[in-house]
């Protein structure tokens, strides 16, 4: 296959705009679709954010972030968005049938040659392969929080993925600055959440129980381990909308409770996590 240049990005939360940034970076051409003008008018301050982070973290100049920007434009047309799609990823909120209904959509106007990608924390591609309508270039491509810093890039297939598709797409992982990793067969949780949400649903079992307080949780972890952050510092990084969607499809009793108040405490209070300024901890 053809090198994977535009790209699209379905959905400009979290982690929509930073794959969409990373990838801009990187030298792709990206196109970021969201559902509404008032949404795509924000995606300016984003990139300024994201910016600023870069230098931070990557040294980045003003001529490469200047020259990424560039690169970089959105729209609520989701047909002109994939009108030249090489690849497109997928980064709307974690439940299984609005994710179906989305590639369901883009699956009816997309090329030929467009290989399309979920960057899902725990859905396997053949959950919704079918949908697409093109279940031999569906697969899926996730991305750690902070994709410039944490830069796992999980290329994991179904039995009816291409093979090409799957080559393809870790060849462009690379390109983008990520560390290509090729799950072999389908696995609920990838590598890296099958190790990190347990540990998650095992801290918030201790916090919604009241067993102790996120901070005291938090404190125990990093005294102990010598690790820089907590599972509720982690859970901030992830957001909250996430965090909430993970706990109601869980299945569990507990679970459920820890997503009412997540839901009650933080995600109606307008506290989305670091990327709103306010989750469990509050940030500049």
């Amino acid at each position: 296959m053809a090198e994977l240049t535009n790209v699209t990005v379905i959905g400009s939360g979290v982690l929509g705009s930073q794959i969409a940034f990373q990838a801009a970076y990187f030298g792709k051409t990206v196109t970021v679709y969201d559902i509404s003008e008032e949404i795509v008018s924000k995606l300016p301050a984003k990139w300024e954010r994201l910016s600023a982070l870069y230098v931070r973290d990557m040294a980045a100049t003003p001529e490469q972030l200047a020259a990424a920007t560039s690169r970089l434009s959105g729209t609520t047309d989701l047909a002109a968005a994939l009108a030249d799609a090489d690849i497109v990823i997928e980064a709307v909120p974690e439940n299984l049938e609005l994710k179906k209904k989305v590639w369901a959509q883009i699956g009816e106007v997309a090329p030929e040659k467009t290989i399309f990608c979920i960057n899902s924390s725990t859905l396997l591609p053949s959950d919704i392969a079918e949908a697409t309508g093109h279940p031999e270039r569906f697969l899926a491509l996730h991305f750690a929080n902070e994709v410039w810093r944490n830069n796992t890039g999980e290329v994991m297939g179904h039995a009816g993925t291409d093979p090409a598709a799957v080559d393809a797409v870790l060849a462009f992982a690379e390109q983008i600055g990520m560390v290509a990793i090729h799950i072999q067969k389908e696995q609920a949780g990838y590598i890296l959440n099958s190790l990190l949400v347990p540990f998650l649903t095992a801290a918030s079992h201790l916090w919604v129980n009241d067993i102790a307080q996120a901070e005291e949780i938090d404190k125990t972890w990093r005294t102990a381990t010598g690790s820089p952050l907590g599972p509720f510092q982690i859970l901030d990084h992830v957001g909250m909308e996430t965090y909430y969607q993970i706990n109601m499809n869980a299945g569990t009793e507990e679970s459920r409770r820890v997503a009412e108040r997540v839901k009650r405490e933080y995600i109606d209070q307008g506290h989305m996590g670091r990327s709103s300024g306010q989750g469990f901890y509050t940030y500049e």
